[in-house]
Protein backbone atom coordinates (compact mmCIF):
# COMPACT_ATOMS: atom_id res chain seq x y z
CA UNK A 1 0.00 0.00 0.00
CA UNK A 2 1.20 3.50 -0.94
CA UNK A 3 0.62 6.69 1.22
CA UNK A 4 -1.88 8.21 -1.49
CA UNK A 5 -3.76 4.96 -0.98
CA UNK A 6 -3.91 5.55 3.03
CA UNK A 7 -5.25 8.52 2.33
CA UNK A 8 -8.24 7.38 2.00
CA UNK A 9 -8.54 5.95 5.73
CA UNK A 10 -11.60 7.91 7.90
CA UNK A 11 -10.46 9.19 11.53
CA UNK A 12 -7.20 8.32 14.06
CA UNK A 13 -6.76 5.28 12.62
CA UNK A 14 -6.58 6.36 8.97
CA UNK A 15 -3.59 8.92 10.69
CA UNK A 16 -1.83 5.66 11.86
CA UNK A 17 -2.38 3.88 8.81
CA UNK A 18 -1.03 6.80 6.12
CA UNK A 19 2.42 6.88 9.20
CA UNK A 20 2.35 3.49 8.14
CA UNK A 21 2.27 3.72 4.58
CA UNK A 22 4.70 6.44 4.53
CA UNK A 23 7.18 4.28 6.59
CA UNK A 24 6.80 1.20 4.08
CA UNK A 25 7.28 3.79 1.32
CA UNK A 26 10.44 5.45 2.77
CA UNK A 27 11.78 1.72 3.51
CA UNK A 28 11.11 -0.81 0.42
CA UNK A 29 14.11 -1.65 -1.55
CA UNK A 30 14.32 0.63 -4.90
CA UNK A 31 16.29 -1.49 -7.40
CA UNK A 32 18.88 0.48 -9.05
CA UNK A 33 17.67 2.53 -12.14
CA UNK A 34 14.36 3.02 -10.42
CA UNK A 35 13.87 6.93 -9.66
CA UNK A 36 14.14 7.35 -6.56
CA UNK A 37 14.11 11.41 -6.51
CA UNK A 38 12.14 13.33 -9.03
CA UNK A 39 12.13 17.03 -9.17
CA UNK A 40 9.49 18.54 -11.11
CA UNK A 41 9.25 22.27 -11.90
CA UNK A 42 11.20 22.91 -8.92
CA UNK A 43 11.16 26.92 -7.99
CA UNK A 44 12.95 29.68 -6.14
CA UNK A 45 12.34 33.30 -6.08
CA UNK A 46 13.76 35.62 -3.93
CA UNK A 47 11.85 38.85 -3.25
CA UNK A 48 13.05 42.36 -4.35
CA UNK A 49 11.45 44.87 -1.52
CA UNK A 50 11.44 48.41 -1.34
CA UNK A 51 10.34 50.57 1.63
CA UNK A 52 11.15 50.52 5.27
CA UNK A 53 8.53 50.24 7.48
CA UNK A 54 6.03 49.21 4.73
CA UNK A 55 7.44 47.18 2.48
CA UNK A 56 6.76 46.61 -1.13
CA UNK A 57 7.63 43.90 -3.24
CA UNK A 58 8.98 45.12 -6.64
CA UNK A 59 10.39 42.58 -8.13
CA UNK A 60 12.07 39.05 -7.26
CA UNK A 61 15.36 37.77 -7.94
CA UNK A 62 14.24 34.38 -9.39
CA UNK A 63 17.01 31.88 -8.62
CA UNK A 64 15.70 28.70 -9.59
CA UNK A 65 12.88 28.75 -12.36
CA UNK A 66 11.76 25.65 -13.28
CA UNK A 67 14.37 22.76 -12.79
CA UNK A 68 13.24 19.35 -13.67
CA UNK A 69 15.42 16.14 -13.22
CA UNK A 70 15.47 12.57 -11.63
CA UNK A 71 17.94 11.05 -9.76
CA UNK A 72 18.06 6.98 -10.00
CA UNK A 73 19.21 4.57 -7.34
CA UNK A 74 22.74 4.02 -7.19
CA UNK A 75 23.29 6.77 -10.03
CA UNK A 76 25.22 9.90 -10.53
CA UNK A 77 23.85 13.02 -11.49
CA UNK A 78 26.42 16.10 -12.24
CA UNK A 79 25.03 19.37 -12.53
CA UNK A 80 27.24 21.89 -14.01
CA UNK A 81 27.09 25.49 -14.85
CA UNK A 82 28.71 29.28 -14.20
CA UNK A 83 28.47 30.81 -10.89
CA UNK A 84 25.49 31.87 -10.28
CA UNK A 85 23.15 29.93 -12.21
CA UNK A 86 21.33 28.21 -9.23
CA UNK A 87 23.21 24.93 -9.01
CA UNK A 88 23.88 25.40 -4.84
CA UNK A 89 19.99 26.37 -4.76
CA UNK A 90 18.74 23.40 -6.06
CA UNK A 91 21.02 21.06 -3.35
CA UNK A 92 19.60 23.35 -0.73
CA UNK A 93 16.39 22.85 -1.23
CA UNK A 94 16.56 19.12 -2.01
CA UNK A 95 18.11 19.25 2.02
CA UNK A 96 15.31 21.53 2.53
CA UNK A 97 17.91 23.94 4.23
CA UNK A 98 15.92 26.28 1.59
CA UNK A 99 12.13 26.19 1.20
CA UNK A 100 11.40 25.98 -2.16
CA UNK A 101 8.53 28.61 -3.95
CA UNK A 102 6.67 26.46 -6.18
CA UNK A 103 7.21 22.95 -7.52
CA UNK A 104 7.56 19.31 -6.33
CA UNK A 105 10.60 17.36 -5.08
CA UNK A 106 9.12 13.63 -4.59
CA UNK A 107 11.17 11.24 -2.18
CA UNK A 108 10.21 7.65 -3.02
CA UNK A 109 6.87 9.11 -4.52
CA UNK A 110 6.16 11.11 -1.86
CA UNK A 111 6.49 15.06 -1.77
CA UNK A 112 8.44 15.88 0.51
CA UNK A 113 7.38 19.63 -0.14
CA UNK A 114 4.68 19.51 2.16
CA UNK A 115 5.91 17.56 4.93
CA UNK A 116 6.83 19.23 8.39
CA UNK A 117 7.77 17.69 11.76
CA UNK A 118 8.66 14.09 12.27
CA UNK A 119 7.63 13.30 8.35
CA UNK A 120 10.34 15.58 7.23
CA UNK A 121 12.59 14.46 9.97
CA UNK A 122 12.61 11.22 8.50
CA UNK A 123 12.93 11.79 5.22
CA UNK A 124 16.20 13.93 5.59
CA UNK A 125 17.72 11.51 7.54
CA UNK A 126 17.75 9.64 3.67
CA UNK A 127 19.05 12.93 1.66
CA UNK A 128 22.46 14.21 3.51
CA UNK A 129 24.76 16.84 1.89
CA UNK A 130 28.31 17.44 1.66
CA UNK A 131 29.31 21.12 1.68
CA UNK A 132 31.52 23.31 -0.59
CA UNK A 133 33.94 24.73 2.09
CA UNK A 134 35.62 22.43 4.32
CA UNK A 135 36.79 24.97 6.83
CA UNK A 136 32.94 26.92 7.54
CA UNK A 137 31.14 23.83 7.09
CA UNK A 138 32.68 22.25 10.24
CA UNK A 139 32.55 23.57 13.95
CA UNK A 140 36.17 24.60 15.26
CA UNK A 141 34.63 24.58 18.66
CA UNK A 142 33.58 20.82 18.31
CA UNK A 143 35.97 17.27 18.30
CA UNK A 144 35.95 15.37 14.91
CA UNK A 145 34.03 12.95 17.27
CA UNK A 146 31.38 15.48 18.04
CA UNK A 147 30.84 16.83 14.60
CA UNK A 148 30.46 12.92 13.38
CA UNK A 149 28.03 11.85 16.30
CA UNK A 150 25.55 15.18 16.02
CA UNK A 151 23.25 13.09 13.80
CA UNK A 152 22.99 10.45 16.49
CA UNK A 153 22.04 12.97 19.12
CA UNK A 154 19.04 13.85 16.41
CA UNK A 155 18.24 10.61 15.39
CA UNK A 156 19.18 8.33 18.30
CA UNK A 157 17.52 5.41 16.86
CA UNK A 158 20.55 4.80 14.55
CA UNK A 159 23.05 4.31 17.17
CA UNK A 160 22.49 3.95 20.70
CA UNK A 161 24.57 5.84 23.24
CA UNK A 162 27.03 3.00 24.08
CA UNK A 163 27.89 2.09 20.45
CA UNK A 164 28.08 5.92 19.21
CA UNK A 165 32.46 6.28 19.40
CA UNK A 166 32.67 2.95 18.02
CA UNK A 167 30.55 4.08 14.89
CA UNK A 168 31.89 7.01 14.49
CA UNK A 169 35.56 5.71 14.56
CA UNK A 170 34.43 3.31 12.02
CA UNK A 171 32.90 6.28 9.45
CA UNK A 172 36.75 7.60 10.20
CA UNK A 173 38.08 4.24 8.89
CA UNK A 174 35.98 4.31 6.04
CA UNK A 175 36.81 7.82 5.17
CA UNK A 176 40.55 6.82 5.05
CA UNK A 177 41.15 8.81 8.09
CA UNK A 178 42.97 7.06 11.47
CA UNK A 179 40.18 6.28 14.16
CA UNK A 180 42.24 7.58 16.98
CA UNK A 181 42.36 11.14 15.57
CA UNK A 182 38.50 11.26 17.27
CA UNK A 183 39.74 13.62 20.06
CA UNK A 184 41.10 16.05 17.21
CA UNK A 185 40.00 19.70 16.54
CA UNK A 186 39.44 20.52 12.84
CA UNK A 187 42.18 23.17 12.75
CA UNK A 188 44.30 20.18 13.07
CA UNK A 189 43.35 18.30 9.81
CA UNK A 190 44.31 19.89 6.11
CA UNK A 191 41.59 20.69 3.67
CA UNK A 192 41.18 17.13 2.12
CA UNK A 193 40.87 15.74 5.75
CA UNK A 194 38.66 18.04 6.41
CA UNK A 195 36.20 17.24 3.64
CA UNK A 196 36.57 13.59 4.45
CA UNK A 197 35.24 14.35 7.64
CA UNK A 198 32.26 16.33 6.60
CA UNK A 199 31.30 12.82 3.66
CA UNK A 200 31.77 10.84 7.09
CA UNK A 201 29.04 12.81 8.66
CA UNK A 202 27.05 12.88 5.48
CA UNK A 203 27.42 8.93 5.86
CA UNK A 204 26.80 8.68 10.07
CA UNK A 205 23.08 8.48 9.35
CA UNK A 206 22.98 6.05 6.49
CA UNK A 207 21.35 7.71 4.18
CA UNK A 208 20.29 6.90 0.66
CA UNK A 209 20.92 10.11 -1.19
CA UNK A 210 23.87 12.32 -0.72
CA UNK A 211 23.96 15.98 -2.04
CA UNK A 212 27.47 16.88 -2.91
CA UNK A 213 27.84 20.98 -3.40
CA UNK A 214 31.39 21.60 -5.29
CA UNK A 215 33.10 19.08 -2.57
CA UNK A 216 36.23 19.38 -4.26
CA UNK A 217 36.62 23.49 -5.71
CA UNK A 218 38.34 24.31 -2.59
CA UNK A 219 40.91 21.53 -3.04
CA UNK A 220 43.97 21.38 -4.87
CA UNK A 221 44.45 18.97 -7.70
CA UNK A 222 45.68 15.78 -6.21
CA UNK A 223 43.77 15.70 -3.38
CA UNK A 224 40.59 17.06 -5.60
CA UNK A 225 41.51 13.07 -7.11
CA UNK A 226 41.20 11.60 -3.66
CA UNK A 227 38.03 12.46 -2.47
CA UNK A 228 36.51 11.83 -6.16
CA UNK A 229 37.87 8.23 -6.06
CA UNK A 230 36.44 7.54 -2.22
CA UNK A 231 33.19 9.28 -3.28
CA UNK A 232 33.09 6.32 -6.41
CA UNK A 233 34.13 3.86 -3.55
CA UNK A 234 31.79 4.97 -0.86
CA UNK A 235 28.73 4.96 -4.26
CA UNK A 236 29.79 0.95 -4.98
CA UNK A 237 29.88 0.37 -0.92
CA UNK A 238 26.63 1.53 0.34
CA UNK A 239 24.61 1.81 -2.78
CA UNK A 240 24.53 5.47 -2.49
CA UNK A 241 22.78 7.97 -4.79
CA UNK A 242 25.10 11.31 -5.51
CA UNK A 243 23.78 14.45 -7.05
CA UNK A 244 27.32 16.18 -7.69
CA UNK A 245 27.78 19.92 -8.04
CA UNK A 246 30.54 20.96 -9.78
CA UNK A 247 32.67 23.83 -11.87
CA UNK A 248 35.05 21.43 -13.56
CA UNK A 249 33.61 19.60 -16.34
CA UNK A 250 36.13 16.60 -16.52
CA UNK A 251 35.49 15.69 -12.82
CA UNK A 252 32.01 16.09 -13.39
CA UNK A 253 32.47 13.19 -16.80
CA UNK A 254 34.57 11.10 -14.01
CA UNK A 255 31.91 10.38 -11.54
CA UNK A 256 28.83 11.05 -13.23
CA UNK A 257 26.46 8.76 -15.14
CA UNK A 258 24.14 11.52 -16.36
CA UNK A 259 25.02 15.28 -16.53
CA UNK A 260 23.06 18.36 -16.60
CA UNK A 261 23.93 22.00 -17.64
CA UNK A 262 22.07 24.49 -15.87
CA UNK A 263 21.90 28.56 -17.34
CA UNK A 264 20.37 30.99 -15.63
CA UNK A 265 18.21 28.53 -12.95
CA UNK A 266 16.92 26.25 -15.34
CA UNK A 267 18.40 23.03 -16.94
CA UNK A 268 19.31 23.49 -20.65
CA UNK A 269 20.45 20.27 -21.84
CA UNK A 270 20.90 16.66 -20.02
CA UNK A 271 21.73 13.47 -20.74
CA UNK A 272 24.41 10.74 -20.05
CA UNK A 273 27.93 11.80 -19.71
CA UNK A 274 28.80 10.35 -23.71
CA UNK A 275 26.08 12.54 -24.81
CA UNK A 276 26.53 15.52 -23.63
CA UNK A 277 30.46 15.60 -23.97
CA UNK A 278 30.72 13.84 -27.20
CA UNK A 279 27.70 14.97 -29.03
CA UNK A 280 26.37 17.88 -27.35
CA UNK A 281 23.35 19.99 -29.16
CA UNK A 282 22.71 22.94 -27.41
CA UNK A 283 25.07 25.92 -27.34
CA UNK A 284 25.88 26.78 -24.11
CA UNK A 285 26.78 23.27 -23.53
CA UNK A 286 29.31 23.50 -26.36
CA UNK A 287 30.54 26.77 -25.70
CA UNK A 288 31.55 25.32 -21.82
CA UNK A 289 32.91 22.29 -23.37
CA UNK A 290 35.50 24.20 -25.86
CA UNK A 291 36.75 26.12 -23.05
CA UNK A 292 38.18 22.89 -20.93
CA UNK A 293 42.03 22.51 -21.29
CA UNK A 294 42.62 20.03 -23.72
CA UNK A 295 45.99 18.08 -22.39
CA UNK A 296 46.88 16.65 -26.26
CA UNK A 297 48.65 19.72 -28.23
CA UNK A 298 47.39 18.30 -31.34
CA UNK A 299 43.92 18.32 -30.51
CA UNK A 300 43.88 21.74 -28.94
CA UNK A 301 45.21 23.05 -32.03
CA UNK A 302 42.16 22.03 -34.32
CA UNK A 303 39.56 22.65 -31.55
CA UNK A 304 37.14 25.17 -32.90
CA UNK A 305 37.13 27.66 -29.74
CA UNK A 306 33.94 29.44 -28.94
CA UNK A 307 33.77 33.18 -27.32
CA UNK A 308 30.55 33.86 -26.03
CA UNK A 309 30.04 37.86 -25.77
CA UNK A 310 29.06 40.03 -22.55
CA UNK A 311 27.49 38.37 -19.21
CA UNK A 312 25.11 36.40 -17.60
CA UNK A 313 21.78 38.39 -17.27
CA UNK A 314 20.70 39.32 -13.95
CA UNK A 315 18.20 36.45 -12.29
CA UNK A 316 15.96 39.50 -11.38
CA UNK A 317 15.55 41.18 -15.09
CA UNK A 318 15.74 37.31 -16.83
CA UNK A 319 15.29 38.03 -20.61
CA UNK A 320 11.85 36.99 -22.47
CA UNK A 321 12.09 33.44 -24.73
CA UNK A 322 15.51 31.85 -24.64
CA UNK A 323 17.09 32.89 -21.37
CA UNK A 324 21.06 32.54 -23.64
CA UNK A 325 19.42 34.42 -27.03
CA UNK A 326 21.41 37.56 -25.60
CA UNK A 327 24.69 35.71 -25.59
CA UNK A 328 23.72 32.60 -28.62
CA UNK A 329 25.48 33.41 -31.93
CA UNK A 330 22.39 31.27 -33.19
CA UNK A 331 19.64 33.74 -31.66
CA UNK A 332 16.67 34.26 -34.06
CA UNK A 333 13.32 36.24 -33.44
CA UNK A 334 11.70 32.66 -32.32
CA UNK A 335 14.60 32.80 -29.84
CA UNK A 336 12.68 36.28 -28.87
CA UNK A 337 9.36 35.18 -28.85
CA UNK A 338 9.21 31.26 -27.72
CA UNK A 339 10.10 30.04 -24.46
CA UNK A 340 12.26 26.26 -25.67
CA UNK A 341 11.20 23.08 -24.14
CA UNK A 342 13.76 20.37 -22.04
CA UNK A 343 12.89 17.95 -24.66
CA UNK A 344 14.79 15.75 -27.45
CA UNK A 345 14.84 18.09 -30.23
CA UNK A 346 12.62 17.55 -33.18
CA UNK A 347 15.51 17.55 -35.77
CA UNK A 348 16.84 14.23 -33.74
CA UNK A 349 13.23 12.52 -32.85
CA UNK A 350 13.14 8.85 -34.62
CA UNK A 351 17.18 8.99 -34.94
CA UNK A 352 19.10 6.74 -33.48
CA UNK A 353 22.29 8.87 -31.98
CA UNK A 354 23.90 10.09 -29.21
CA UNK A 355 22.55 13.32 -29.91
CA UNK A 356 18.88 12.09 -29.35
CA UNK A 357 18.81 13.59 -26.11
CA UNK A 358 16.79 16.56 -24.38
CA UNK A 359 17.94 20.03 -24.69
CA UNK A 360 16.63 23.36 -24.50
CA UNK A 361 16.88 25.27 -28.07
CA UNK A 362 15.06 25.92 -31.02
CA UNK A 363 17.68 25.51 -33.07
CA UNK A 364 19.55 22.57 -31.96
CA UNK A 365 22.32 20.71 -33.96
CA UNK A 366 25.03 18.06 -32.71
CA UNK A 367 28.19 19.84 -32.68
CA UNK A 368 32.42 18.63 -32.20
CA UNK A 369 33.96 20.81 -29.98
CA UNK A 370 37.22 18.66 -29.63
CA UNK A 371 38.30 16.98 -33.08
CA UNK A 372 38.63 12.82 -32.40
CA UNK A 373 41.59 11.27 -33.57
CA UNK A 374 41.70 9.91 -36.82
CA UNK A 375 43.11 6.36 -37.37
CA UNK A 376 46.70 7.59 -37.92
CA UNK A 377 46.41 9.59 -35.16
CA UNK A 378 45.95 13.19 -36.63
CA UNK A 379 42.70 14.65 -35.74
CA UNK A 380 39.77 14.11 -38.22
CA UNK A 381 39.09 16.96 -40.97
CA UNK A 382 36.06 19.52 -39.10
CA UNK A 383 33.56 21.70 -41.09
CA UNK A 384 34.83 24.99 -42.05
CA UNK A 385 34.08 27.20 -39.26
CA UNK A 386 31.02 29.61 -39.43
CA UNK A 387 31.11 32.66 -41.54
CA UNK A 388 32.14 36.40 -39.30
CA UNK A 389 28.22 37.09 -38.86
CA UNK A 390 27.85 34.02 -37.41
CA UNK A 391 30.51 33.49 -35.06
CA UNK A 392 30.32 35.23 -31.67
CA UNK A 393 32.05 38.75 -30.91
CA UNK A 394 34.41 38.80 -28.63
CA UNK A 395 34.53 38.55 -25.17
CA UNK A 396 35.13 36.00 -22.01
CA UNK A 397 34.45 32.38 -21.94
CA UNK A 398 31.02 30.49 -21.08
CA UNK A 399 33.01 28.09 -18.48
CA UNK A 400 34.04 30.99 -16.29
CA UNK A 401 34.14 30.61 -12.48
Amino acid sequence: MHAEDAERGNGAGGSTLLSEAREADRTRPYAEGDPILEVRGLVKHYPLTRGILFKKQVGAVRAVDGVDFDLAAGETLGIVGESGCGKSTVAKMLVHLEPPTGGVIRYKGEDVTKLSGRALKAVRRNIQMVFQDPYTSLNPRMTVGDIIGEPYEIHPEVAPKGNRRQKVQDLLDVVGLNPEYINRYPHQFSGGQRQRIGIARGLALNPEIIVADEPVSALDVSVQAQVVNLLDRLQAEFSLSFLFIAHDLSIVRHISDRVGVMYLGRIVEIGTDEQIYDHPTHPYTQALLSAVPVPDPTAREHRERIILHGDVPSPANIPSGCRFRTRCWKAQERCELEVPLLAVPAVFRGAETPARHDSACHFAEEKTVVPKEGPAGTPEPQDAPPSRPSTPPEGEAGGKE
